[in-house]
């Protein structure tokens, strides 16, 4: 009795905040709920991010729109993706019950139904919703990267490849224009730009390109395109926070894909948002369900991309919570930014699962509470809860019987939900695809419809000129030969990417460019330090290129050019303009 008296005044005393907070429920101590222990989270932390995990069937999707329905209330906008398709029924209010009535009476909370503010979107074309698309060049290498499978050297041949499109004023808009880019690299007329790239062989152009046919094949073409979806339409706040529902039922079977689109939006949230500060509540929460799908069989590189997010986009104002099943799907350097743990219960069968609960039993604060116990016999509707008090310090591990929303668990109404699609304020912005050209019009000549081509294509590949008798560049000692030529192309690659390039050699032998300098037109004496007139190359910079040739021009002004160019973000993601 002593103990159950000091585990429940210490469940008092941990939650009661000051600030505004969202309510998750009563806790349970010695079987008994005790409505006096209200668990809940303030809203100036949820921006220190989260965890709701649990075995199927344990209540993970009530409690997310528990928690979306009370942030949509205190102005909070929401997104959160529907993979079952029962989220929609945050849009329609509940019908009251008996049972549900005596359930919310135990725990010291009363039913008021509601219905929110909730935007319906869909990737690519479709009925679902507005279409979410992105240009695969504002989508990057590395998150394409991730959804083709591609292994390390293939990823660093696919950041060349969007490098070499950037320079050449190729857009990526979608699948066709990056498939074109490939054709012509892999084209006699492409060999030349192919040699540039670093060494890429044909080979490894050859994969990405099937893999992105396979892309095709499976109907994703939708996805990539005009007009891309602006993030900021994520953070509307109508009177109350809109909740932005992405209904993804199409997409069950290709779990790598949508759960990689939604970093996507993650990462452009983070390249586009101003630092922000500790606020009293947070600019949106971000909800990743299936969150185990993206570091499954995820490279190094991207799984670092994504935890230095976790870190950092904190301060911009943002909120993320991962569902999964359990703590041990996410990296440990994930799990210790994750303030917030929402665990439900823990089914035990085998020896593995007993490793499972260890440690999750590991991720709570010690404390009074039997976590052991409270894990493996909570029942549907209650959790294990934590969370991060107005300090900072984390509050007791309190069994928990959570509370109910307001609006309808499951899917709304049919009718409902088309209606709010065709009411929305975006539909006139997303709901059309655009063709405009790009890429592969540049590259084939055929314009898109209504829309004639106002460029020509690519740059055919350059032919070397012959070093002139008696030039500098005629001379074998005084330059460069092939091998040196392609180490050079391979150096400034590796520039490019950031690390070092493991791609073999290209197939195709690297001749050895070499042409005469242009003679300095007007010469003249100098003093002192010499200066060249701006657009005008100096005497060592012509040597340099008489030595070098037009290879290692495209290298170092590829090189170059990434000071001058946008940048891209921790995942490759294009930075754009808000409108």
């Amino acid at each position: 009795m002593a103990m159950e008296s000091a585990l429940l005044t210490d469940l008092i005393n941990g939650y009661a905040f000051t600030t505004d907070c969202l309510d998750l429920g009563a806790a349970i101590v010695d079987g008994a709920v005790r409505p006096e222990a209200q668990v809940r989270v303030p809203l100036s932390m949820l921006n220190r991010h989260g965890l709701i995990a649990g075995a199927t069937g344990t209540g993970k999707t009530v409690t997310l729109q528990v928690m979306a329905e009370q942030l949509a209330v205190a102005g909070v906008p929401v997104f959160l993706a529907d993979i079952k398709g029962d989220l929609s029924g945050l849009a329609q209010p509940a019908e009251p019950s008996a049972k549900l009535d005596e359930r919310l009476s135990g725990i010291g909370h009363a039913f008021t139904a509601r219905s929110n503010t909730v935007e319906f979107l869909a990737l690519g074309q479709g009925s679902d919703g507005i279409p979410v698309r992105a240009t695969v060049d504002c989508f990057g290498p590395i998150l394409l990267a991730r959804v083709l499978e591609l292994n390390e050297t293939q990823e660093q041949v696919l950041q060349l490849v969007f490098h070499y499109a950037n320079t050449r004023k190729l857009p990526l808009d979608d699948l066709k224009d990056l498939k074109s880019v490939l054709d012509h690299l892999l084209s006699a007329g492409g060999k030349e730009d192919l040699r540039t790239l670093g060494g890429v062989s044909p080979a490894s152009v050859s994969v990405i390109l099937r893999g992105l046919s396979i892309l095709q094949a499976q109907g994703l073409d939708p996805f990539f395109g005009q007009p891309e979806f602006d993030t900021a339409d994520l953070l509307r706040s109508e009177g109350t926070g809109v909740i932005s529902v992405l209904e993804l039922p199409a997409l069950n079977r290709q779990p790598l894909l949508f759960s990689t689109f939604l970093m996507w939006l993650l990462a452009d949230l983070f390249d586009e948002l101003p630092e922000a500060g500790d606020l009293d509540k947070p600019k949106l929460v971000f909800f990743l369900d299936e969150a185990h799908l993206l570091f499954k069989g995820a490279s190094a590189a991207f799984t670092e991309a994504i935890i230095s997010t976790v870190r950092l986009i904190r301060s911009k104002g943002v909120g993320l919570f991962f569902i999964s099943q359990s703590p041990a799907d996410l990296p440990d350097e994930v799990l210790a930014q994750l303030g917030t743990r929402v665990q439900h219960a823990v089914r035990v069968f085998t020896p593995k699962d007993a490793e499972a609960l260890k440690k999750v039993m590991g991720t709570f604060p010690a404390g009074a509470l039997d976590l052991k116990t409270a894990l493996t016999q909570a029942g549907v509707g209650e959790a294990v809860i934590t969370v991060l008090g107005e300090k900072g310090v984390p509050t007791p591990a309190a069994w928990t019987r959570l509370t109910s929303p307001g609006s309808r668990i499951g899917p709304a109404d049919a009718p409902v939900v088309s209606g709010i699609i065709a009411a929305s304020a975006l539909a006139a912005r997303y709901s059309t695809a655009l063709d405009r050209d790009s890429a592969h019009e540049l590259l084939t000549g055929q314009p898109s419809a209504g829309h004639p081509v106002d460029a020509p294509p690519a740059a055919p590949p350059r032919t070397p000129e012959p070093a002139a008798p008696g030039s500098p560049g005629s001379s074998p000692g005084n330059s460069p030969g092939s091998a040196e030529i392609d180490e050079e192309a391979r150096r400034i690659a590796e520039s490019i990417l950031g690390k070092p390039t493991t791609e073999p050699a290209s197939d195709f032998p690297i001749p050895d460019y070499r042409q005469a300098p242009e003679p300095d037109p007007a010469p003249r004496p100098r003093q002192g330090r010499e200066s060249t007139p701006r657009g005008e190359a100096s005497p060592q910079r012509q040597a340099e290129r008489a030595q070098t040739g037009e290879l290692l021009d495209f290298a170092l002004d590829a090189a170059n050019m990434l000071g001058r160019e946008v940048l891209r973000g921790m995942f490759g993601t294009r930075r754009r303009k808000r409108r």
